[in-house]
């Protein structure tokens, strides 16, 4: 396996870096005071080329894995917050328009979606359904030309500023567990919608928010998919954006130990650097080779998705991989700036919050283990 990186790539990078010191972090600090990531950051980024979706002869294209991966990991040791802004409309929002939109619905949203001129959001988890993805009670009624809508999502990032969002709904409620339901385009202005910004201390500063639905009709042309089918294909969507997030996750990671290497070089305790003791030379060096680990696994899941077939078990095994050693690099990392750590303005403050978000989003640790043992014995029965 060729594990270099394509020089267009790595040249594409280099510019995505300038774009992140230029438009990025001289606003971070601004932006994360305002809890709230602007909406001109968005279009400014598909503006540059930086998105990972193209809208071209009538339909959404999606770019490579590997690409998109690198650029998260990136934009994550900057602002993970930042970060996971871009992937909630990109690989949750899009990519759930480009699996299941149809075409006039692609002609439709796609254009605007693409520039980041309309953003997207996609919702699933209520007060009652996390990790069990089919125990929803947002109901969907069907009526003339379309269906009624009625419950909440209880945690959708980016719904605050989100022009649309993509829900699951029970549309069939007497089918059995995995056909009852459906997949939906929600225009967020439409009458019986409802939002609520939640305070959260982690990926801060995108938003989280709680969105109800009253009543609201919902055009029979913004079912997304096939009616039935919204388990699968929200499953099939967070399959997608596993892939994402392990790379974000990757670069929390990689910010916080980045910090701290450059502080533990500095730092004198006992007349000496902190990484002049052995102790801590010893872990960083466990550290750093668990990090590489990670990022092979990530790369392999770029390398399946951009082969195209079943790319579930990589996913899995790369956000478990890169969150079990996001979570220890974050909190060593934390730990090497000793009390000032926990001031929240320090630059270090916001990585051990943001890795423990990673363990959340697309899948807990447990929801990981699960998929991993499922697609493993299948392969063990193919041999």
């Amino acid at each position: 396996m060729d594990f270099s990186v394509p020089e267009e790539t790595l040249e594409e990078l280099r510019g995505f870096r300038t774009f992140l010191d230029n438009e990025l972090s001289p606003h971070l600090s601004l932006w994360n005071e305002q809890r709230a990531v602007p909406r001109s950051f968005f279009s400014l980024t598909a503006e540059k080329g930086w998105f990972s979706f193209l809208f071209r002869d009538g339909r959404l294209q999606k770019r490579s894995a590997l690409r998109e991966a690198l650029f998260a990991e990136e934009m994550a040791r900057i602002s993970p917050g930042v970060a996971v802004a871009v992937l909630a409309h990109q690989d949750l929002g899009l990519t759930g328009l480009w699996l299941f939109g149809s075409g006039l619905l692609q002609e439709k949203y796609g254009p605007a979606a693409a520039r980041g001129d309309t953003l997207l959001s996609a919702g699933n988890t209520e007060g009652g359904a996390g990790s069990d993805s089919a125990n929803i009670s947002m109901q969907a009624g069907k009526v003339d030309g379309g269906w009624i809508l009625n419950g909440s999502k209880a945690y959708v990032t980016n719904g605050y500023i989100s022009d649309h969002v993509i829900l699951t709904a029970v549309s069939d409620p007497e089918s059995e567990r995995n056909r009852r339901i459906s997949m939906f385009m929600v225009d967020l202005t439409s009458p019986g919608v409802s939002r609520t910004k939640l305070h959260k201390e982690v990926w801060i500063p995108s938003d989280l928010t709680r969105i109800q639905c009253a009543d609201v009709f919902v055009p029979d042309d913004h079912l997304l998919g096939e009616r039935g089918r919204g388990l699968q294909q929200i499953l099939s969507i967070f399959t997608h954006s596993r892939v994402v997030i392990s790379a974000l996750t990757l670069g929390t990671a990689m910010g916080a130990f980045q910090i701290a290497l450059e502080h533990g070089k500095k730092r004198k305790v006992f007349g000496r650097p902190v990484l002049d003791h052995q102790a801590k030379a010893f872990e960083s060096a466990d550290l750093y080779a668990r990090l590489e680990a990670a990022r092979l696994m990530v790369l392999k899941a770029c390398w399946a998705v951009d082969r195209g077939g079943d790319f579930r078990l990589e996913s899995s095994l790369a956000k478990y991989l890169a969150v079990s050693v996001a979570r220890d690099v974050t909190v060593w990392s934390a730990d090497l700036f000793g009390a000032s750590s926990v001031i929240f303005e320090h630059p270090i403050h916001k990585f051990p919050m943001d890795a423990w978000a990673s363990s959340l989003g697309e899948g807990t640790q447990d929801v990981q283990k699960l998929v991993i043992f499922r697609e493993m014995m299948k392969k063990f029965r193919d041999k």
